[in-house]
């Protein structure tokens, strides 16, 4: 090759230099030529000649000089960095939480996956149908009995985990072994409910079969890798089957699984082979052959244990991250509607008390501007008090285009007269409306404020209409009609 190389390199010279030769012979020849004609004409073509050599000269050097080579950017660890990010932001989230019991223990659980990225153990966790060999697997591999192999279906009842080393393998194993999935007994759906949290919070899973997949062990399987998990899947008893019927078995596992897994991800095994007859008369025990399944797990464990690890953490990270958004979004709301509940019956006792014209009546009872602004707060949005006038006047203005504020005062008016035996008392039914309205109003500014300060697709008047609707039934309104009776005749 570097022959090759240098006779390229002396042929692309002395073609350069040929083509060299012939240019200065030409411009020679053009010399003279124009000499015999104008000698003048011959010295301004030289000058060109010159000019155009010192220009090819410097922008060459420009051109030929070598480019600087780029650093190539180190790829950072996108997944251990997002695992990271994501731990940061659960810590945030939990100091949100104001119930102390749930706050310690999210942040307990949140300080022990930092605690298990940090450690980098990694966690097998062996699942299957009942009966596919499981136990003996896990005892083969762990080289002692922790587990009893019995053929009746659902031997194994309780998770349990051991440890193990692999050769070549620096993190140590925590391997699960779990009960069978999909059995038709009464345990079966508890015990397949412990298996998909084990397998949730594993980093790689080893799925046995000792058949052709069931459409539902597939299907179980698919969600798994959909979630992002990392599977093997271990064919078990490879010894009961002749050599034809375990490849083409082996053949359609991987066909199921060919743009999910690697076909080296399936593998066959004999945990634990049967006795095989000899044709003198006896038995002979074939030892067990795991081999194959050492083999990839090791190979896999070198080169991804720790995205294996990165990827379960993040994963566990997220589902904690929403069960605490869960937990903030009921503190919220449980603290908005507090505020609203608050200001709808300080509305109806300020009407109560002074009657109002009904555009005034709008402004001042159904929209308050602190009550905005309050609940901004609950939802971490600052808002300036001008800032709260303005989305109350938005709202009111809709209030009234959407005839809400009519519909609201005929609707109380109703349901009074089924509470008051004597005639209704007008500022009864403005205080009612009042408290109404501000009701409506601040249930409206709640759903602002859950979706980021946006009023939707539908706009203001969707989100105001749908509280309308949600609060006009029979039933809740004879109990607001009676509260707010109750709350204006305290106020007196």
């Amino acid at each position: 090759m570097t022959r090759l190389r240098r006779l390229a390199i002396a042929l692309g010279g002395l073609l350069a230099l040929g083509m060299g030769l012939w240019l200065v012979d030409f411009i020679v020849r053009v010399q003279a030529a124009l000499a015999l004609m104008s000698p003048l004409l011959a010295q301004i073509f030289l000058l060109l000649v010159g000019m155009g050599a010192i220009a090819l000269f410097f922008y060459g050097r420009q051109f030929l000089r070598p480019r600087k080579s780029r650093p190539v950017p180190t790829l950072p660890q996108e997944t251990v960095a997002a695992t990271h990010t994501a731990l940061d932001a659960l810590s945030q989230q939990v100091a949100q939480i104001q119930d102390q019991v749930a706050r310690e223990a999210l942040g307990q659980r949140a300080q022990q996956l930092s605690e298990n990225l940090a450690q980098r153990d990694i966690r097998v966790v062996v699942f299957g149908v009942g009966s596919v060999g499981k136990t003996a697997l896990v005892n083969r591999l762990l080289g002692q009995a922790v587990g009893e192999v019995a053929a009746p279906l659902g031997s194994t009842t309780i998770a349990a985990t051991y440890p193990l080393r692999l050769p070549g393998v620096d993190q140590t194993l925590w391997l699960t072994d779990t009960p069978g999935l999909l059995e038709a007994s009464a345990e079966g759906p508890g015990r397949e409910a412990q298996v998909r949290q084990l397998a949730t919070e594993a980093d790689l899973l080893l799925f046995v079969i000792d058949d052709d997949l069931r459409q539902s062990e597939y299907a179980l399987t698919r969600s798994l890798l959909a979630m992002g998990k990392r599977l093997l899947v271990v064919f078990n008893k490879a010894d009961l089957y002749p050599e034809e019927d375990l490849a083409e078995i082996l053949a359609r596992v991987r066909s199921r699984f060919q743009t999910a897994l690697d076909p080296e991800d399936v593998v066959d095994i004999a945990a634990d082979p049967q006795p095989i007859p000899l044709a003198s008369g006896g038995m002979t025990q074939m030892d067990p052959d795991l081999w194959p399944l050492e083999q990839r797990l090791t190979a896999v464990l070198r080169a991804e244990g720790a995205s294996l690890m990165a990827d379960t953490i993040l994963l566990r990270s997220q589902r904690l991250g929403a069960e605490a958004r869960q937990l903030i979004d009921r503190q919220r709301r449980e603290d908005s509607d507090r505020i609203v509940d608050r200001y709808q019956w300080i509305s109806a006792g300020v009407v109560a008390a002074t009657p109002l014209p009904l555009v005034d009546l709008l402004a001042t009872a159904a929209i308050n501007a602190q009550m905005v602004v309050e609940l901004g707060r609950v939802y971490r949005c600052d808002l300036s008090i001008e800032e709260g006038k303005t989305l109350a006047l938005t709202l009111a203005r809709t209030l009234t285009s959407l005839g809400i504020v009519k519909g609201a005062m005929n609707l109380l008016a109703v349901g009074m007269q089924a509470n008051l035996a004597t005639a209704i008392a007008s500022r009864a039914v403005q205080g009612a409306s009042a408290a109404y309205l501000t009701r409506i109003a601040g249930k409206s500014f709640i759903t602002y404020f859950q979706q980021n300060q946006d009023w939707g697709d539908g706009g203001i008047g969707a989100v105001v209409e749908q509280q309308f609707q949600i609060n006009r039934r029979e039933a809740f309104i004879q109990d607001f009609v009676k509260t707010a009776i109750d709350h204006m005749e305290r106020d007196r």
